[in-house]
């Protein structure tokens, strides 16, 4: 197993800095999901918990789900302070995808945003994950677009780690219908103050049957 897909290595990435992420929602998830009627959710890698809290605060029933217990932690605590029609909506579990854990189905919407994993455990690890949406839910996967590995943006320099939409829409059977299905690209600002063109993967398909 490589470490990067471990506890530890992420208990350690996160004990680096008090918060890694910005603590908003990722932007493809408020434009994909914000017309959406509120129903049960998973948010899977869910991090610091911003994508889990927004989705509570939508009138959405979440289940956050990360590796890292450091970062379940922070989202336990950063929801402390939001009222309690929020936190009553939010669980957090810490769950290692690679052991084929447990998992509630039957659920309105799976969110994926930003899990990188190479083959040939991206395909089963996605495939098992579809299998938890309901008829009529949502599927949301978010990535980096392989183009991003020449952009000078700092993503890791390895190629099996990136994907495009196609690449996992080819996943999904005659019972899903794809909405959306494209690399859509953005500008982000480095830590030294340049604006870079770079592309996210964003795939969402509906469940039919």
């Amino acid at each position: 197993m490589h470490v990067e897909y471990t506890q530890e290595f992420w208990d350690d990435r996160y004990r680096q800095r008090t918060r890694i992420w910005s603590g908003k929602p990722n932007r493809h998830l408020v434009a994909e999901v914000e017309h959406l009627s509120p129903g049960r959710a998973i948010d899977v890698g869910c991090g610091e918990g911003a994508d889990a809290v927004w989705l509570a605060s939508r009138g959405w029933d979440v289940l956050g789900v990360d590796v890292s217990e450091v970062a379940l932690s922070r989202a336990r605590s950063h929801t402390e302070e939001l009222g309690t029609s929020i936190v009553g909506r939010l669980e957090w579990r810490q769950v290692d995808l690679l052991a084929s854990p447990e998992l509630p189905g039957d659920l309105d919407l799976v969110s994926i945003q930003f899990v990188h994993l190479p083959e040939p455990e991206r395909s089963r690890i996605f495939s098992s994950l579809t299998t938890l949406v309901g008829v009529g839910g949502t599927l949301l996967i978010v990535a980096h677009d392989p183009s991003d590995l020449h952009s000078g943006i700092g993503r890791p320099q390895q190629p099996d780690l990136f994907f495009t939409p196609q690449e996992i829409a080819k996943l999904l059977d005659d019972s899903w219908d794809i909405r959306v299905c494209e690399s859509r690209p953005r500008v982000e600002r480095t830590a030294d103050g340049r604006n870079v063109d770079i592309s996210d993967a964003v795939l969402r398909a509906v469940r039919l049957h």
